[in-house]
């Protein structure tokens, strides 16, 4: 009987182990295939808070298609708040970095020229004025850096001289590059 017990305990210890690993092992890949395969698209970064600046070895980023005006929201909308994700179409301005053009809660169809991103899941509130705007996230607002070595990096930012590129899949999710100051590239993400 006990030695029954073991075996199932065994057996579940291993079943575990190879759940975690098919879960981990599968953000990776995901990760992995986004930047060998995604569209690449540049983006000039803004400032933020300062007291949001720095949290352990990672620099925190803001960018100018973080925010959607209500009038750049195509089609249907909800009629009461509720979670929704946006995709947000994207094309190069005349400065070579990524504007909005139009967002929506229905996927956008592809168009040349153009790339779309997917949001991270926020409360959208049909109370919003016309000329309202919020912020939305995509899930690269962090570049890691190895440690001590944000600082300079976040001043570079507040200046106005820190853009990121970034790889982008067929379905909208996004993943960071590399990061630049000025036209120089500073960090960049292995391809694995």
């Amino acid at each position: 009987m006990l030695r029954n017990h073991l075996f199932r305990l065994v057996c579940a210890a291993i079943l575990l182990a190879c759940f975690q690993t098919a879960v981990i092992g599968y953000q990776i890949g995901e990760r992995t295939y986004i930047l060998r395969t995604g569209v690449e698209i540049r983006l000039k970064t803004e400032a933020v808070d300062p007291r949001d600046l720095l949290r352990g070895d990672y620099v925190v980023l803001n960018y100018a298609i973080s925010r959607l005006r209500n009038d750049q929201i195509v089609g249907e909308r909800p009629d009461h708040r509720e979670d929704v994700r946006f995709h947000v179409r994207v094309a190069p301005g005349t400065d070579g970095f990524a504007v909005v053009q139009e967002a929506s809660i229905a996927k956008l169809p592809p168009k040349p020229g153009s790339v779309v991103l997917l949001t991270e899941p926020l409360v959208y509130d049909p109370s919003f004025g016309k000329d309202a705007s919020f912020a939305v996230k995509y899930g690269i607002e962090r570049f890691y850096v190895p440690e001590g070595e944000g600082k300079e990096i976040e001043a570079e930012r507040n200046k106005g001289a820190v853009s990121v590129a970034v790889r982008v899949s067929s379905g909208g999710k996004a993943q960071l590059k590399q990061l630049f100051i000025g036209n120089d590239p500073v960090y960049a993400q292995p391809d694995f």
